[in-house]
């Protein structure tokens, strides 16, 4: 059985620049408020909603629009652009319907219903895979989440962290392993899709972070939840038997959260024009605009956001086009896109002393926000490492 919607009921997105800039705009009125609240972003996910941006990625095949690579990230620069937490919800569920799409791993009833909540309102999907003790599971290690059989199915017991979304997340996606098969010495590990609201979850609020404050990436606990036997999705061990987290190295599909952080460099760049431009001290009697030194900065600035906006598309492009001589550079596509990302923002901050670390003013939030980007894996350390062992053939 194919889930699917009725080919009207999917918001077709209006991708151009002025619809696109206008998304970023509406987004952006309540970026601060809910950065300072915590609270999931709720304004700028339902304008996301209503512009089709959250299901653009669901495919053809379930009657959706089925953008392309490169779209999907100028829809979370946009984003991003307005709202980093928001464009990091919309990056996990842009990416949830792509890996449906490639893959079709989702029972269908709960795919179908999924898509059903997304016609009515933002309908949240997200991978649910660090744990407290393990940390990032991308450096190794196997879950202590576990799920067991029941006469009918599964049941899914442990504790999670850093579960992007909250409480505005209708389904999760939980990386845990089978419990109890002791037939087979080296346990099976996968990802377990989980309704939302069914009984047996609860949160425990733990984000009070630097950057992505509306995020609500709290701690959520799973007391013997209970699936069907199709909701276990089974991550198979390479050839040699070996268990490889998907997460060790970057993907095409993962090149979304990279894109939401250009968005956030982008709103630095407009902000440190806007503030040029209108900033007029006395000593000067006239706008800072005119001098050498904000113009050199602004061009350092965009200097970096054009790196990485051309890092980022070329290698979109390149996929699209069925080149993959670079996909074993893709973990370093990333560092390079952040390190840009980051530079370009602390470029705009530097520059204006007291102003850029004011609360008044955007400039911290969106420099706290840029910082997030190292997170992500594969981190810096990893991808480099990673790079140098392939070129040197260890």
């Amino acid at each position: 059985m194919t889930a699917t919607v009725g080919s009207d009921a999917l918001v077709v997105p209006d991708l151009s620049n002025a619809a696109l800039a206008d998304v970023t705009a509406r987004v952006a009125e309540s970026a601060a408020e809910y950065d300072r609240t915590g609270a999931a972003p709720a304004r700028g996910l339902q304008v996301a909603h209503e512009a089709g941006l959250l299901t653009a990625t669901v495919g053809r095949q379930f009657g959706g629009p089925g953008v392309g690579l490169v779209d999907a990230a100028r829809i979370l620069i946009a984003l991003g652009e307005g709202d980093a937490s928001v464009g990091l919800l919309a990056a996990n569920n842009l990416a949830t319907h792509q890996g449906q799409a490639a893959a079709g791993h989702w029972p269908a009833d709960y795919y179908a219903d999924l898509l059903d909540r997304g016609t009515r309102g933002p309908a949240l999907a997200n991978a649910i895979r660090a744990e407290p003790e393990l940390g990032a599971p991308a450096r190794g290690g196997l879950p202590s989440t576990a799920i067991t059989r029941t006469a009918d199915g599964w049941s899914l017991s442990g504790r999670k962290a850093y579960a992007t979304g909250g409480t505005a997340l209708a389904y999760h996606v939980v990386w845990a392993v089978v419990r109890d098969e002791t037939s087979d010495a080296q346990p099976r590990v996968g990802h377990v899709i989980v309704p939302a609201d069914l009984p047996g979850i609860s949160w425990i609020e733990t984000w009070d972070h630097l950057g992505l404050r509306a995020s609500n990436t709290h701690d959520v606990v799973y007391d013997d939840v209970r699936l069907p036997l199709d909701a276990f999705v089974e991550i198979p061990r390479g050839a040699d038997g070996v268990y490889r987290d998907p997460a060790a190295a970057a993907t095409i599909a993962s090149f979304g959260h990279p894109a939401l952080y250009i968005g956030v460099a982008r709103a630095a760049r407009t902000a440190f024009v806007e503030y040029a431009l209108d900033r007029v001290p006395a000593a000067l009697g006239r706008p800072i605009a005119t001098t050498e030194r904000i113009q050199t900065v602004a061009g350092e600035i965009d200097a970096q956001i054009a790196q990485a906006e051309t890092l980022l598309l070329g290698t979109l492009l390149r996929a699209e086009s069925g080149d993959i001589d670079h996909l074993p550079q893709l973990s370093l596509l990333k560092v390079q896109i952040a390190r840009s990302v980051i530079a370009a923002t602390q470029a705009a901050v530097a520059a204006l002393g007291n102003p850029g670390l004011t609360r008044g003013l955007p400039f911290e939030r969106l420099l706290r926000d840029a910082l997030c980007v190292r997170v992500h894996p594969p981190q810096e350390d990893v991808a480099l490492l990673a790079a140098g062992r392939r070129l040197l053939g260890q």
